[in-house]
């Protein structure tokens, strides 16, 4: 398995990707084995943690079984798995849908979120502030992040729904975007913008914590837009 070429450093959901493709496409057949962790963190030149990760969400996902002391093999299998509009979803399709979803997951947040979600949010947060001047930290852990969001509810459709959602953001045009985005400037606005949903999320105060996150994927898609249109 080839490690695509990119210009930035790959996270989990990129990887997730990468071998989501390899696996729909028959390069790799059910009941195969993949590489090792260790080898597939050398290929992408990650850690064994990232790829790890990675194969966990293809694990969710139904692609992949992964056998302690073994391995992970793949189960797809055409007959049963169809394609996903996961491959053809488009960044601002994907803005739109979190439109749809992420506001309400907020208040649901305010009712159900516990000390243990709120110390993660904050672990999070203090991550992504020191992430920058670093823009793979930063979109990893901001996925991360929209995840916690949607666990704290829980909810398990909602969960799944975002677990997919967070796919996406493992395409390569995904990724393009990223790069052209996340600079210092708006990795700077997206942290305040965070730290004022989780504020009114731990304040109990749900429409407030909805209009947080209304504001920032205004923010996030405005952003999307104008890198679109270059």
């Amino acid at each position: 398995m080839n490690a695509p070429a990119i210009k930035v450093k790959m996270g989990s959901a990129e990887i997730a990707s990468a071998m989501r493709r390899d696996i729909l496409q028959g390069e790799l057949a059910k009941h195969d084995r993949l590489p090792a962790e260790r080898l597939l963190a050398e290929t992408y030149d990650v850690s064994r943690g990232t790829i790890r990760e990675a194969l966990n969400r293809l694990s969710r996902e139904g692609l992949l079984e992964i056998r302690a002391g073994s391995g992970a093999y793949v189960t797809y299998s055409p007959e049963v798995i169809q394609d996903s509009p996961i491959d053809s979803a488009r960044p601002l399709e994907l803005m739109d849908t979190r439109f749809a979803l992420e506001p309400h997951i907020c208040r649901l947040a305010v009712l159900h979120a516990r000390r243990s979600d709120f110390e993660l949010f904050d672990s999070q947060l203090a991550k992504m502030e020191k992430s920058v001047e670093d823009p793979a930290t930063f979109a990893e852990t901001d996925s991360e992040f929209h995840a916690a969001l949607a666990r704290s509810t829980g909810n398990s459709l909602l969960i799944w729904i975002v677990t997919q959602m967070s796919n996406v953001r493992g395409h390569s045009e995904w990724t393009r975007m990223r790069t052209l985005t996340l600079n210092p400037k708006i990795i700077s606005l997206y942290n305040t913008q965070h730290r004022k949903l989780i504020a009114a999320i731990k304040a109990r105060e749900p429409e407030r914590a909805a209009n947080a996150m209304k504001e920032h994927l205004e923010t996030a898609r405005l952003s999307l837009t104008r890198a679109a249109s270059t």
